[in-house]
């Protein structure tokens, strides 16, 4: 498994692609597979990828805010900015796989709980990013002090993605919070839609709305056909608004499909 990983993620890396990103769970996905099916922790998986690449910026897509204790994430994102030489990204959402959470005696509490955890969790991370080390008192999260040295290398901090795309909690807090949203939808009236939702949460906050780099994922396109097809859907997509787009590389070799997807596929998507 690790040879599988470190290629694939250096086939990314070399070929010119943004961001490689891996899932946070500790369970494998019942969508995908069986709970015994392989799932790597995502943070030690990244570390271990930092090693292996050198450009590439690295995240996950996303940690939920239940996982880990947001001043243990703050110093875990920082760890990884600093051993990859300032090439973290903080992935995070509201989490939503109970089954995990259940599996492993982990606290999953009500979705608008989790909600205000997020972002408590956010306002966490800034302040450990910040020249501010001192308390932080919150509804769900107390720190005495927040400590983070050494800082991320990245200035002013590494950069922050919120995934999904609630349109009353999650993309108001990628407006008051985030440099990035992940939007999940596919359809172009869809995603042109959230788009909008998360332009009218900026200017209520008063924020640029240019100033948030919006992505989505998108499933991976297989044969000619498929890549113009590809293409076309993202030349739609990328007059919208949005600025990246991500794929998972199906079948039993994904570092080979990702150096044809690099090869084949990144340059063009560029000239949009």
């Amino acid at each position: 498994m690790a040879p599988m990983i470190a290629a694939t993620a250096r086939a990314a890396d070399e070929g010119g692609c943004s961001v490689f990103t891996v899932m946070d769970h500790w369970f494998q996905m019942e969508q995908l597979a069986t709970a015994h099916d392989p799932m790597l922790e995502g943070y030690t998986t990244l570390g271990f990828l930092a090693a292996h690449t050198s450009r590439i910026t690295l995240g996950l897509l996303v940690t939920g805010v239940t996982y880990r204790h947001p001043g243990l994430l703050a110093k875990i994102v920082t760890t990884l900015d600093v051993l990859s030489q300032g090439r973290a990204q903080l992935g995070i959402g509201a989490a939503w796989y109970e089954r995990e959470h259940l599996g492993l005696g982990v606290d999953f509490p009500p979705v608008s709980e989790r909600f205000e955890r997020l972002e408590e969790a956010l306002q966490i991370c800034l302040q450990m990013w910040s020249d501010d080390e001192g308390p932080y008192k919150g509804k769900h999260y107390q720190l005495a002090e927040t400590i983070c040295v050494p800082r991320p290398i990245q200035q002013p901090r590494p950069p922050i993605l919120i995934g999904g795309g609630g349109e009353k909690k999650t993309l108001r807090l990628v407006a008051q919070y985030a440099d990035a949203c992940n939007l999940f939808a596919n359809e172009p009236a869809q995603i042109q839609h959230k788009i909008n939702v998360l332009h009218q949460h900026c200017e209520d906050l008063g924020r640029d709305p240019s100033t948030v780099h919006i992505t989505m994922t998108s499933g991976a396109p297989e044969g000619a056909t498929g890549v113009e097809l590809f293409l076309r859907q993202m030349e739609v997509f990328s007059a919208m608004g949005v600025d990246e787009v991500w794929v998972s590389p199906p079948g039993p070799d994904p570092a080979i499909w990702v150096e044809r997807f690099a090869s084949q596929v990144v340059p063009r998507l560029r000239d949009f």
